[in-house]
């Protein structure tokens, strides 16, 4: 998988089970070591942080609902880690009397790296997109 996400072909997408969008980029170190690729940590780290732009991370809400709790941009590396910065972050504010999860999709005021991208592919989007907050 990352080995044809990093063949200069935009738009993959997979999918991993994880907890959090660390312990994302965490399961598939781990998934591509048991594979015996042989490759250092530091260059398969260097992989995942070349072919993954995003991460989108979904979890399950007390009330059974499915929400997106994270939006979070792989930036790089810093040193052996792969850098992260979240984007937007779902914050729950509690529940209603029909026991539904009430929440709110909040920017972090972070202005992604991959928006230039996005610009010069010629979707434009709102300047104070993020910053905002979304209620749901």
């Amino acid at each position: 998988m990352l080995q044809a996400m990093n063949t200069g072909h935009d738009g993959s997408l997979t999918t991993i089970h994880a907890n959090s969008p660390r312990d994302a980029v965490a399961r598939l170190e781990t998934m591509a070591l048991m594979s015996n690729l042989n490759l250092p940590e530091k260059a398969l780290r260097q992989q995942i942080a070349s072919a993954i732009a995003i991460i989108v991370q979904i979890s399950r809400m007390s009330d059974g609902t499915r929400r997106i709790t994270y939006v979070t941009e792989i930036t790089g590396m810093t040193g052996d880690v792969v850098a992260m910065q979240d984007i937007f972050v779902f914050e729950k504010l509690g529940i209603d009397v029909g026991g539904r999860v009430l929440g709110r999709f909040k920017a972090t005021g972070v202005s992604p790296k991959f928006a230039e991208r996005l610009k010069k592919a010629g979707i434009v989007l709102p300047t104070n997109i993020f910053e905002h907050t979304f209620e749901i």
